[in-house]
């Protein structure tokens, strides 16, 4: 029986690994596009900078002195890592002056944060058992603020009552993704896992339903470059 649950769980984590690699993908034909026109536009950084923090705490989770048996953690969230911080670099080369001091200073405060964290966990606790609950409750934490960022970008699909800054691709990756990680949550149960994927397959849901609610009020040419370039 713990056999076929191990089997099972990796069988989960395996999937759940090929498509957050989708979700940290999604973005590129958008960032293709901000490198030929030169031009951020309205896109937002918050999800970015909120996915970096996200997979840097989850990457530091799946340590074996921290999480022991979390491979697939580690994987993933080193791919997330790499991803993020391309994206984040061509944000800065083409942003204006505002928005790259708003990011940089951002950045810089995840960095120390993950210096203290990090620095903390491994001096003053001593178990795998007590720096599991410590770094899993952080994960919790910004888990549910990485998949709660996407709220800022619905806010302007409202005001504006297009979605053409809220990708559809996007959006489903984001409920698929919370909805395997979930799962991979129950294979055994690990709380940690699924409070914010949880979280994350009810936001990624009613990002769906907004698009539903909305695509046919976009405007055709915002229409068109929702469909040539999917986020």
């Amino acid at each position: 029986m713990i056999m076929n649950q191990s089997i099972i769980r990796n069988i989960i984590g395996i999937i759940g690994n090929v498509i957050s690699c989708g979700l940290f993908l999604s973005p590129m034909p958008t960032y293709i596009q901000i490198i030929k026109s030169k031009d951020v536009k309205k896109f937002s950084p918050i999800p970015y900078l909120a996915t970096l923090l996200n997979c840097l705490l989850w990457f530091f989770y799946g340590l074996p002195i921290v999480h022991p048996n979390s491979l697939l953690v580690i994987t993933i969230n080193g791919i997330g890592i790499a991803f993020e911080v391309f994206y984040l670099t061509v944000f800065l080369i083409y942003a204006a002056r505002q928005g790259r001091l708003k990011v940089m200073k951002l950045l810089a405060l995840e960095t120390v944060f993950m210096i203290v964290v990090v620095t903390s966990v491994l001096l003053l606790i001593h178990t795998t058992t007590k720096r599991s609950l410590v770094v899993g409750i952080l994960c919790i934490i910004f888990g549910t603020c990485m998949y709660a960022s996407p709220l800022v970008v619905m806010k302007l699909v409202i005001q504006t009552k297009s979605v053409e800054f809220m990708p559809f691709t996007l959006s489903l990756a984001s409920f698929l993704n919370g909805v395997c990680w979930t799962s991979y949550g129950f294979l055994p149960f690990d709380i940690n896992l699924l409070v914010p994927n949880g979280l994350g397959t009810l936001f990624g849901l009613a990002q769906l339903v907004l698009y539903a609610c909305y695509f046919k009020s976009t405007s055709k040419k915002d229409a068109r470059a929702e469909v040539e370039l999917p986020v």
